[in-house]
């Protein structure tokens, strides 16, 4: 019996539906594109936007010389977009775009390496005035799929995403931070209890309650070391919190990190499954999320979801980055430019 395609994609949210390594479909889903509308509380595969994570008290403080009021979803704050972000639109497309390279990996090109490539786009217009932000945008997805051969000669199997955003009208300036909010499993079971990970920094925002940064600056995650592995046990670690990947400072990030180098961020293992896992990218931050908050019933015969079902890398720029001076500059979108970054998901079995 042939294994199923690796991939598989959804025009609501540019939603990532599958990601198979041999049997085993590491993301959390549903069957149908309808099942997505009805239950995705969580925002399983969403593409996430106009503003990923939180904005300070559901308001942006200044743009185009004026204060902007956003959907107060999340607490006080506005979480993810609003109420219908990005992730709960419905995009054009796939449109297939031929291969695209995905640089820096192994240090070289994955297009060297990368078989059976394939590049889909997925594209949006997000109106003036969408969920309260100002201007008209155009915002483009590009999927790149295909394989390649660890030295041991294991099939993995490679997604790239680049992300941009042209602000075309009805301001000025807006603000942009896109990421993907897959929730990945390796164990093929219903928690990701035993899986073992390993993040590149231990430096994050301390935030408050409602999940903002209380400074600018960052300091040590407790119990987690830089590169050192971390069992996920039943209960904790219960991590939500954004790390920083050492940026030389946080007011030089371009806008367009697409020439930056891919950053190793995350990698997983499972050792009953043997299914190794990593996310890179060109973002000078990520949230990482063990999914406490997933609530999801059984759909379409697929059983409940519950917590630590599912575990989040959301490579991004830093949290309410658009209210603090020294970091606008990373979110701030105006006419003319692009925003833009890209991130590498692999995943393989050592059986």
């Amino acid at each position: 019996m042939t294994s199923p395609a690796p991939f598989q994609f959804l025009p609501l949210g540019a939603i990532i539906q599958t990601f198979f390594v041999g049997k085993t479909n590491i993301v959390q889903g549903f069957p149908k594109q309808a099942d997505y509308v009805a239950h995705n509380g969580p925002f399983f595969g969403e593409t996430i936007g106009r503003v990923a994570n939180r904005v300070k008290n559901a308001k942006i403080d200044s743009l185009n010389n004026k204060s902007y009021a956003l959907a107060a979803n999340n607490g006080v704050n506005s979480l993810h977009g609003g109420v219908t972000g990005w992730g709960k639109r419905v995009w054009e497309g796939p449109k297939l775009v031929g291969v695209k390279s995905i640089d820096g990996l192994e240090g070289g090109k994955v297009g060297e390496g990368l078989e059976g490539g394939e590049s889909v786009k997925f594209s949006l217009k997000s109106e003036d005035g969408d969920e309260g932000y100002p201007g008209e945008v155009d915002a483009s997805v590009t999927y790149t799929t295909g394989t390649q051969k660890t030295e041991s000669g294991k099939v993995v199997n490679v997604l790239g995403i680049e992300y941009e955003v042209e602000l075309v009208g009805g301001a000025e300036e807006t603000a942009v931070n896109v990421t993907n909010h897959s929730y990945f499993n390796l164990t093929g079971g219903p928690s990701i209890e035993g899986t073992v990970v390993t993040l590149c920094t231990n430096q994050y925002l301390p935030v408050n309650d409602g999940g903002i940064p209380t400074s600018t600056s960052t300091t040590a995650y407790p119990g987690v070391e830089s590169s050192k592995p971390i069992n996920l046990g039943p209960e904790e670690p219960d991590i939500d919190d954004c790390f920083i990947v050492s940026p030389p400072s946080a007011s030089s990030i371009p806008l367009d990190t697409r020439r930056s180098p891919l950053t190793k961020l995350v990698t997983a293992y499972h050792p009953e499954t043997k299914i190794n896992f990593e996310v890179l990218s060109t973002e000078p931050a990520f949230q990482f999320y063990t999914g406490k908050y997933i609530d999801v019933p059984e759909v379409e015969g697929q059983v409940a979801r519950g917590k630590r079902s599912g575990f989040c890398v959301e490579p991004s720029r830093y949290v309410n980055a658009v209210n603090v001076p020294e970091w606008r500059g990373q979110v701030l979108l105006k006419k003319g430019e692009k925003y833009a970054s890209r991130v590498v998901y692999r995943g393989w079995s050592d059986e």
